[in-house]
């Protein structure tokens, strides 16, 4: 792949995730190939300005030791990973510049005024200057436009910017034998190439370790003088292109953002005086825009919440005047839990102080009550079952086994517990809700909704048993939902000291009832828009996939020999 081929394809190849971090690294690395520019034969030949460099390279020299000269001379090597186009030759680093060190310096030597101390931290993020009064020879000095390294745990080449200044003992000055005859801003991207190649093998830990004879006999692919200009020339236009398309993506993305938070705002908090109705209509303009709405992942996990937020307060399908009121409802299950309790099926209820409370107003036919005053059994497991776990037997249900909205059974542990014991109390059945009360997880709520045949809970587990199981759904989405009831269980569960709740929080916490009718078109529908959440994040995952992969298959071909 060329250049223009390369710009020909940049626009499909950017959309794909974290592609233009890659095709920055691919710039770097045709440039450094020969692979960027055309060679052109007309050019003066490589070996002729490297004449011009060894020259002054050894009136430099002049003055050093034979030892130190030799020493440089013959430096070595390393072989290149790739064939060198024709008319470019390798050379090492000590051949175009000099390595020069920096000094370190006592705590005593860094004052707060004088001439600025050069550190690593202030190539990078550090913005803290220290200052020094002392009087050194020229080449620990660094003036504007100089070339230097950084060879610390950060690490990278720089063009030097500011003032002058000191530099420090983690910074190389890479000064040119011959500034007429070496392009510097063509040296200093093929470093950046190799400080990118080295950060994305993994092995940035090396250059601790890196000492100025290795950094020496670097290999450094050097192209003809004219090349070199044209090779900068086209990074920098590339490098440009990639900005240009990086902040058209930035600024779409936050278009997009500002429009998903927009709509979601005005279902989840609409502004005062807006009627069910109007709000009803919000909520279905924006379903209906979902494809357009979510084009990340983070979008979906939004929408997902909206939806079950929506669903509680009674804005995701219309209310039907016919349906028998929760009113109704709720006095059969009085009717039911009082003659269970005379028959000594279930525990007396508990009485709950307070009056249910909603921070929405309900909508036609609902009740709000407390969530014991529909269940006939909350409770959580025993203690003492480490000493019944067994390799099979029935299952045991732990807080681990509890994710946000559904049970995950593929670790489900086993135990073998004692007839007549304790936790027989703690039996589920299918049906029954499982809210985690201790630990990470507390207030994930799911829903038994299989027969595991004979199963526990621990004891960082409630079970929480409805009267009737026809709407368990309904109560599950009200656990899952901020206004529906989860918000308040968070907040007693984090209100103070070690996260946790206590049966009470659990039994007292108020809830939504709608007409049982309603309750089931609400889960119905609840069901299909999470389904088809389900698809647009599949959708949005093969997206990226196969995105990602064009862009590997076309950075692997750009770099194989022609």
């Amino acid at each position: 792949m060329n250049a223009t081929q390369l710009m020909t394809h940049f626009d499909r190849l950017s959309e794909a995730p974290g592609a233009v971090p890659r095709l920055r690294r691919l710039i770097l690395e045709l440039a450094v190939r020969g692979k960027l520019v055309e060679q052109d034969g007309e050019d003066e030949s490589v070996a002729a300005q490297l004449k011009d460099i060894r020259a002054a390279r050894a009136i430099r020299l002049g003055d050093a030791t034979p030892r130190a000269r030799k020493a440089s001379i013959q430096s070595e090597k390393n072989v290149l990973q790739f064939a060198l186009p024709h008319g470019w030759s390798v050379v090492s680093l000590a051949e175009l510049t000099d390595v020069l060190n920096g000094r370190a310096y006592a705590k005593n030597e860094l004052l707060g005024a004088g001439t600025p101390v050069l550190r690593v931290g202030n190539l990078f993020t550090s913005k803290n200057w220290y200052y020094s009064d002392l009087t050194l020879e020229e080449d620990k000095y660094c003036d504007e436009g100089d070339l230097i390294f950084s060879w610390s745990a950060s690490f990278g080449p720089f063009i030097w910017a500011g003032p002058k200044v000191i530099y420090h003992y983690h910074i190389w000055k890479l000064r040119l034998h011959s500034e007429a005859r070496l392009d510097k801003h063509y040296l200093y991207r093929f470093l950046l190439q190799q400080t990118q190649q080295i950060k994305e093998s993994g092995h940035g830990v090396s250059m601790v370790h890196m000492t100025k004879e290795k950094m020496e006999k670097l290999s450094v692919p050097l192209p003809p003088l004219a090349e070199q200009h044209r090779i900068v020339a086209k990074v920098d236009e590339l490098m440009a292109l990639c900005d240009q398309l990086e902040a058209a993506q930035q600024e779409r993305e936050r278009r997009r953002d500002r429009l998903a938070s927009a709509s979601l705002q005005r279902l989840n908090q609409p502004a005062a005086g807006t009627t069910p109705e109007a709000q009803r209509e919000h909520a279905c303009f924006h379903l209906s825009q979902l494809p357009r709405l979510t084009t990340r992942p983070e979008h979906i996990k939004a929408m997902r919440q909206t939806v079950l937020n929506l669903a509680v307060r009674g804005l995701l399908v219309p209310q039907v005047v016919n349906d028998e009121p929760a009113m109704a409802l709720l006095k059969a299950i009085r009717q039911d839990k009082a003659q269970l309790a005379r028959l000594g099926t279930i525990p007396k209820e508990k009485t709950v102080s307070g009056v249910a409370k909603l921070t929405f107003p309900l909508p036609l036919l609902w009740q709000a009550v407390r969530l014991g005053d529909v269940c006939n059994l909350v409770t959580s497991g025993s203690r003492g079952w480490a000493e019944f776990y067994a390799e099979s037997g029935p299952k045991f249900l732990r807080a681990q086994n509890i994710r946000f909205g559904r049970l995950r059974l593929d670790e489900i542990a086993c135990v073998n517990p004692p007839a007549k014991s304790e936790g027989a109390r703690t039996q589920v059945q299918e049906g029954d809700l499982l809210i985690v009360i201790t630990g990470a997880g507390v207030t994930n709520p799911a829903l038994l909704d299989r027969d595991l045949g004979e199963a526990y809970v621990s004891q960082h587990v409630a079970l929480v048993r409805p009267t009737d199981t026809a709407f368990s759904r309904w109560l599950l989405l009200c656990l899952m939902s901020g206004p529906g009831g989860r918000d308040e269980l968070v907040e007693r569960a984090y209100g103070a000291g070690k996260p946790g709740l206590n049966l009470d929080n659990i039994r007292s916490l108020s809830i939504p009832i709608p007409p049982l009718a309603e309750q089931h078109r609400i889960v119905a529908k609840v069901d299909a828009l999470m389904a088809l959440c389900d698809q647009l994040e599949a959708q949005l995952t093969t997206t990226q996939t196969d995105s990602r992969r064009l862009l590997e298959a076309v950075l692997d071909a750009a770099l194989v020999p022609v």
